[in-house]
């Protein structure tokens, strides 16, 4: 599977409904990073270059947030385990998809339990969007 952002969401798009938004553009990116001095992951960033947030597997399954398109991500979202993440989306079961600061992986709060697990926890942005037919609970079967 290549990693550019355009061949991602057209994987996404061959899987179910998803609800992409107009893109943002590096300098909203880099003026954002500096106004809540963080980091986002560079895989993030470029796709919020194709996207600005979205809904993904309609009609339910994931809300990417986005930094000029409402959500907005919210670098002091509360509902995260710590300071050192940042909330970037959320589940339809509620459980925030997380950035790690100074990271490329990407994680998702596991609300009933209380912390990360570790099958729950992908080596990038990337990564994330490819398995996330599977994180929402559609199976092979389903994707023709």
């Amino acid at each position: 599977m290549s990693s550019e952002p355009e061949a991602v969401a057209d994987l996404l798009r061959s899987q179910g409904q998803m609800s992409f938004v107009e893109p943002t553009t590096d300098a909203l990116i880099e003026a954002f990073e500096s106004e809540h001095d963080r980091q986002l992951p560079s895989q993030l960033k470029r796709w919020l270059l194709v996207s600005d947030g979205g809904d993904f597997f309609l009609p339910a399954g994931f809300q990417l947030r986005g930094i000029e398109h409402l959500p907005l991500i919210d670098v002091d979202d509360p509902d995260r385990p710590d300071d050192s993440y940042i909330v970037i989306g959320t589940l339809s079961s509620g459980d925030p998809v997380l950035c790690e600061e100074s990271s490329e992986r990407i994680s998702i709060y596991n609300h009933e339990v209380g912390r990360i697990e570790d099958d729950e926890t992908f080596a990038d942005f990337f990564t994330f969007l490819t398995s996330l037919a599977e994180v929402v609970g559609i199976g092979d079967d389903d994707v023709e």
